[in-house]
C-alpha cells in the first residue's frame, strides 16, 4: 500500500514546480522497446549502492537527476537518513537524467565514468556540492566535470575513455528506461523496497523509512 504523508509547504512548493517542469518532457518519453516492463526491478544487479545493509534489510532507492534542484534540496535529508540508519538500510542510487536539463546526462556520465574507477560516491557528492555553480546552464559543462575528476585524483586517460565510450551513456540510459518502466515521472523518486513513496516532507520521509523497518 502506498504511504501517504502530510505536506511540508516549503518542500511541497519546490516539488510542484519540479513536477510541472519535468512532467511534459517525461510524459512524452517511452522506455526502450527492448525493456520488458514486467521484468524490470527497482534495484538492478549493477545498481550503485551507497550503503549496503545485511540481506533482508529495507532498501531505499532514489532515482535522481544531478541537475535537479529538488534532488539537491532532498540530498541533505538522504544523507541524514544514511547516518541514522547505517547498517540497517541499503541505499541505492539510480540515474534519471531529465532531458530538459542540458547537463543532466553529462553529469550522470561523469559520475558513471568515476564509478568505473571506484569513485562513484565521491563524484556523486561533488555534483551536489557544486550544482548551483553549473546547473541550469545551456552550455556543456563536461569540462567542469572533468575538472572534478582531476580533483578526485582519477586517471584522466581512463576517465576520458569512459566518457567517450557509448557503453557509459548506455549504462545511464538503462537506469532511465527502468525508471520509466517503473512509473517514474520526475526526480527525485524514492522507493522503499518495491513501493514508491510520496515525497512531501523530510519528516514524512523519515517516518516512511521507520515504518518500513518496523514491518520488516
Amino acid at each position: 500500500m502506498k504511504r501517504t504523508t502530510k505536506i511540508n509547504l516549503s518542500l511541497a512548493a519546490v516539488l510542484i514546480v519540479a513536477v510541472l517542469a519535468s512532467a511534459f518532457v517525461i510524459s512524452r518519453a517511452q522506455p526502450d522497446a527492448t525493456v520488458d516492463a514486467d521484468t524490470v526491478t527497482v534495484v538492478a544487479e549493477n545498481s550503485h549502492r551507497l550503503d549496503t545493509a545485511p540481506d533482508g534489510s529495507v532498501v531505499f532507492t532514489e532515482f535522481l537527476d544531478f541537475e535537479c534542484e529538488v534532488c539537491l534540496a532532498v540530498h541533505p535529508y538522504v544523507e541524514q537518513l544514511r547516518e541514522e540508519y547505517a547498517g540497517r538500510v541499503t541505499f541505492v542510487t539510480r540515474y534519471f537524467p531529465i532531458p530538459a536539463h542540458k547537463n543532466s546526462m553529462n553529469a550522470a556520465v561523469a559520475v558513471e565514468a568515476a564509478a568505473q574507477q571506484g569513485k562513484f560516491e565521491a563524484m556523486y557528492q561533488r555534483m551536489f556540492d557544486t550544482q548551483p555553480q553549473w546547473g541550469e546552464q545551456q552550455d556543456s559543462k563536461a569540462d567542469v566535470f572533468r575538472g572534478f575528476a582531476d580533483d578526485l585524483g582519477l586517471d584522466l586517460t581512463a576517465y576520458d575513455a569512459a566518457v567517450a565510450d557509448p557503453a557509459t551513456e548506455a549504462r545511464v540510459q538503462q537506469d532511465f528506461d527502468a525508471g520509466l518502466a517503473l512509473g517514474v515521472t520526475g526526480t527525485p523518486t524514492i522507493f522503499l523496497d518495491d513501493q514508491q513513496i510520496e515525497l512531501t516532507s523530510p519528516d514524512a520521509l523519515r517516518a516512511a523509512v521507520a515504518e518500513a523497518l518496523a514491518t520488516t
